[in-house]
């Protein structure tokens, strides 16, 4: 037990230190590149590796999708099942923690990806969102995201609570999710987060002023389909005084295109695509 707390407090000094040295142009240019799951296309998603991988990319925010265990604990995760990215089956809600971190979470990855498996992805363990702060301290930037199945009840308490635990500061987050209910819980607990409404598809390609207005009574921007914006769209967001935080976006061309448009950051799997044209964009 004290090896394993001296090797993730030795972590933590590291990654403090790298966190240091890495440029922020991308995050002064005004658009924030947030890594999606880390660098997720290039190492296994919700990984430490791929949030480390996503950092070293140029990544000013890392993604984290939260799912609950059966007993309670808050894990990094995009699906409700451990199917797709670990060797297990099952709802992680009927899975408890233990059962959890005996899966591998990184040979899939491997398999899938060949021209980009790394024998260090064996065995990686899913994280949990403590073991997330621990690991990278309260200097990093985080983009949460909280999921609306009615079983994970506590998921903002908990989610608040270890922010306060782990001195995570209010503006070195932002908290998104499909559920308005979740974001006005979150709200209601701390009225200084900073909360992103994710937009389904039939919200990314059409919204009225008066939803803006809406949403705007509660949250600091949304999270719409890249695919679907145009630029009218974007404008009439930021005309609101909303920002806009498109997903999921890799292409460079595409990149391009929303930076002149106007959107203050964007999701993408390839933060080091991002990062350069940030700053290829804001160089000339």
């Amino acid at each position: 037990m004290i090896r394993r707390k001296l090797v993730v407090s030795a972590a933590a000094v590291y990654f403090a230190f790298a966190l240091s040295m890495l440029p922020s142009s991308a995050h002064q240019n005004g658009v924030i590149v947030i890594a999606h799951r880390g660098a997720s296309a290039y190492a296994p998603e919700h990984t430490l590796k791929a949030y480390d991988l996503g950092i070293r990319q140029g990544g000013t925010y890392t993604e984290i999708d939260l799912q609950m265990t059966k007993d309670g604990q808050l894990i990094a995760m995009h699906d409700e099942t451990v199917n797709r990215t670990t060797n297990g089956k099952g709802f992680v809600k009927q899975l408890t923690l233990k059962q959890i971190k005996k899966l591998d979470a990184g040979s899939s990855f491997n398999k899938l990806n060949p021209d980009r498996a790394k024998k260090e992805y064996e065995g990686l363990q899913v994280p949990t969102l403590e073991e997330i702060f621990k690991t990278f301290g309260n200097s990093h930037h985080y983009y949460i995201e909280t999921k609306a199945d009615p079983e994970y009840k506590g998921m903002e308490e908990k989610l608040v609570e270890l922010m306060g635990r782990y001195h995570i500061k209010t503006d070195h987050v932002y908290v998104q999710s499909f559920s308005k209910e979740s974001l006005q819980k979150l709200k209601q607990l701390n009225p200084s987060l900073r909360l992103i409404q994710l937009l389904p598809s039939h919200l990314s390609g059409f919204i009225t002023r008066k939803q803006l207005k809406a949403i705007n009574e509660y949250a600091v921007g949304v999270g719409p389909n890249a695919h679907l914006l145009t630029r009218q769209y974007v404008q009439t967001v930021k005309s609101a005084g909303l920002n806009i935080h498109p997903y999921t976006v890799n292409d460079p061309k595409q990149m391009k295109k929303l930076i002149r448009w106007g959107v203050t950051g964007m999701f993408t799997d390839y933060p080091d695509r991002l990062s350069r044209v940030v700053n290829e964009m804001k160089n000339h």
